[in-house]
């Protein structure tokens, strides 16, 4: 089941899966790390699946900065685009939500300048970098709904989670929004 919100004309979805095979979306987002190298989680699937050559197209792009987004293709992916976002590690990097949100935004506004029409994420810094699955929800959807009547080629946000505790927390926060 796919919980889906319409806000603008933009279709917010969230499901459960696996964020390297989402073949029917243009941009998957890449939770990074500040080198853009292979990590663990989100990074390793993601590099994993595309293969070598994101490696290497990431190579000069490194490093980047906490909130910041950079843009690549999809390699061996079946995604047109990875965009690479550096989350905030919850407790260090201050102030959290903000830097969060600004990861959303960056996305967003790379996908926009690429006329995007499809971009998944995946619930950024709540694994290794330790960020609460509500908050992290709560402040992507509250950044993606803020931004949705700005947004001229997106057209479909999907949220990729990986465990089902993480779709359901993500599912009730969607709902809670009031926009």
């Amino acid at each position: 089941m796919i919980v889906k919100k319409a806000i603008s004309g933009v279709t917010i979805e969230c499901v459960r899966g696996d964020i390297a095979s989402q073949a029917d979306i243009t941009a998957v987002v890449n939770a990074a790390n500040a080198q853009l190298r292979m990590g663990g989680g989100v990074a390793g699937a993601i590099h994993r699946a595309a293969g070598p050559g994101l490696s290497e197209e990431c190579r000069p792009l490194a490093p980047i900065k906490v909130g910041e987004a950079v843009i690549t293709s999809g390699h061996n992916l079946p995604n047109r685009y990875v965009i690479h976002c550096l989350g905030p590690v919850y407790g260090r990097d201050k102030p959290e939500s903000e830097l969060l949100a600004r990861c959303y935004r960056n996305a967003l506004r790379l996908a926009e300048k690429h006329e995007i029409d499809s971009i998944a994420f995946p619930a950024i810094s709540t694994g290794a970098f330790g960020y609460p699955v509500g908050e992290a929800a709560s402040v992507a959807f509250s950044t993606v709904l803020e931004m949705a009547s700005g947004l001229k080629y997106v057209k479909r946000i999907r949220f990729v989670l990986h465990s089902e505790r993480d779709l359901e927390i993500h599912e009730k926060v969607l709902q809670q929004q009031q926009r």
